[in-house]
């Protein structure tokens, strides 16, 4: 069972990492009506495999990985999670930009972003990118019991 949660997490884990670059590369491009459906449709994805990563992981932690004392008391741990949360905290703008579109979207139109919410989406993706290889990092010390 050990192995299969672990196959779903690092499964899990490429989902929210593919659809983060998706959106990394969406936003850099024309924002007309596709690529707002897109933009949307591809956060909920990232959502769902985030809010499944967490449930997967908290199942590895405390029945299937090296029980929850090891994990408590390991800096790499805590490092670890503290990316994962600064990245949930800063994905909450692009999703409520995106679910503002919703409107729109559903008329067919194109959402209308001013220059600065642009430049504001382009630097939050950034960062949850950046987040991301933080807990790549985490992971790997983890690992080697760093």
């Amino acid at each position: 069972m050990s192995v299969l949660f672990a196959f779903f997490h690092h499964i899990l884990a490429f989902t929210l990492v593919s659809t983060l670059a998706i959106e990394f590369v969406l936003i850099r491009g024309e924002l007309n009506l596709s690529a707002a459906k897109k933009l949307q449709f591809t956060d909920t994805i990232y959502g769902i495999s985030a809010g499944l990563l967490i449930i997967v992981g908290i199942l590895r932690v405390v029945y299937f990985e090296k029980g929850v004392y090891y994990y408590l008391h390991s800096h790499s741990f805590y490092a670890k999670m503290a990316a994962f949360v600064f990245v949930g905290i800063a994905s909450i703008y692009p999703t409520v930009v995106f679910l503002s579109w919703r409107r729109l979207t559903k008329q067919g139109l194109a959402p209308i972003v001013s220059q600065v919410q642009l430049v504001n989406l382009k630097r939050v993706i950034t960062f949850e990118l950046f987040g991301i290889a933080v807990i790549f990092l985490g992971a790997a010390m983890m690992a080697k019991g760093v």
